[in-house]
């Protein structure tokens, strides 16, 4: 199969896909028969993936332009790419003040930059698309910004403004923009993380959990596939995410500030 040329085979390109969200992804939509550009800093991780038809694998670092462009060309050709979940992103936990400039810099890099520069490598291949759709994995830490995760927070309120912006001024091009929002998912992400608001919490998420959130978002894209002029473009995945979320709508903003201080308190 080359690229793009099955015009009855639709294609995605998820990044973070050795493990985790990305790979329970990956795995779910080449179930489904699309064709899935699988890509990690972690090539090896994407061995088996590699044997699966329909399957394109490959290194990317998501902050690089040069290899977003690579990681196109190998997934669609010339041709259009009608999903995008910008998935792979970091996270470090603790004290601000006590974790390294350098880590909490790479983290802007990986989640910020990482996913702008996704969404603007790929949007000629988007455009291309008869119903294009771009999925961000975001996080209810977006909601209220989360003491002992707090530029990591701050990532993801980034992420929730460019998914906000990007869906209002890409809907001329029909391409809709949305964004999913877990709370603590059981990948290698969080092991070893404890945080106030994770012993409150837990950690209720399966990695499985999120991919058929975001196969359900893929459904509704299906069948209303022109971007929508109204609604969320925000998804709360997990009852405990869509709790939050709801709350925060209603709330004051003392509440919403009062109850992440009680969430994260030891």
């Amino acid at each position: 199969m080359t690229p793009g040329s099955p015009q009855d085979t639709r294609t995605a390109l998820v990044t973070g896909a050795a493990r985790g969200i990305g790979r329970a992804t990956a795995q779910a939509l080449l179930d489904r028969g699309w064709r899935v550009g699988a890509f990690d800093v972690d090539p090896a991780g994407l061995a088996d993936l590699a044997g699966s038809g329909g399957a394109v694998t490959g290194a990317l670092d998501v902050r690089d332009a040069d290899g977003w462009a690579e990681a196109l060309r190998t997934t669609c050709g010339d041709g259009p790419l009608d999903l995008l979940v910008n998935n792979a992103g970091v996270l470090v936990a603790g004290a601000f003040e006590e974790i390294p400039l350098e880590r909490q810099r790479a983290l802007v890099d990986v989640n910020v930059t990482g996913v702008l520069t996704g969404c603007h490598a790929s949007f000629p291949h988007l455009r291309r698309s008869r119903a294009a759709l771009v999925v961000n994995l975001c996080s209810a830490s977006a909601i209220y910004g989360q003491p002992e995760l707090a530029t990591y927070s701050a990532t993801k309120f980034a992420v929730r403004g460019l998914t906000e912006a990007l869906d209002l001024e890409w809907a001329r091009h029909g391409i809709a923009v949305q964004a999913l929002w877990p709370l603590f998912v059981a990948t290698a992400m969080v092991d070893g993380v404890s945080t106030g608001t994770t012993r409150s919490l837990g950690v209720r998420l399966s990695e499985r959990d999120v991919a058929e959130a975001l196969l359900a978002l893929v459904d509704d894209h299906d069948a209303r596939p022109r971007p929508r002029a109204v609604g969320s473009p925000h998804h709360p995945v997990g009852r405990q995410a869509r709790l939050m979320a709801g709350a925060s709508q209603v709330a004051p903003h003392w509440i919403n500030r009062l109850t992440t201080r009680l969430l994260a308190r030891d």
